[in-house]
C-alpha cells in the first residue's frame, strides 16, 4: 500500500508541474485516502484489534 501512496504522489507532482491540475489533484486525494487507510490499518494491529499472526 505503500508503494501505490508513493507512486500517487509523484504522479501528482509530475502533474502538477505540467499543468494537469485536474490529474495531480486526483492523485493527490488518492495518495491521501490510501495513507489515511493505511494509518487507521496500523493503528489496529498496534492496538492488537487486527491479528496478524495465526
Amino acid at each position: 500500500m505503500l508503494d501505490w501512496i508513493l507512486i500517487l504522489l509523484v504522479v501528482a507532482a509530475v502533474a502538477g508541474l505540467l499543468g494537469f491540475g485536474r490529474l495531480s489533484g486526483a492523485a493527490l486525494t488518492g495518495a491521501k485516502w490510501l495513507a489515511i487507510i493505511a494509518l487507521v490499518l496500523f493503528l489496529l494491529v498496534l492496538f492488537g484489534v487486527i491479528g496478524l499472526a495465526r
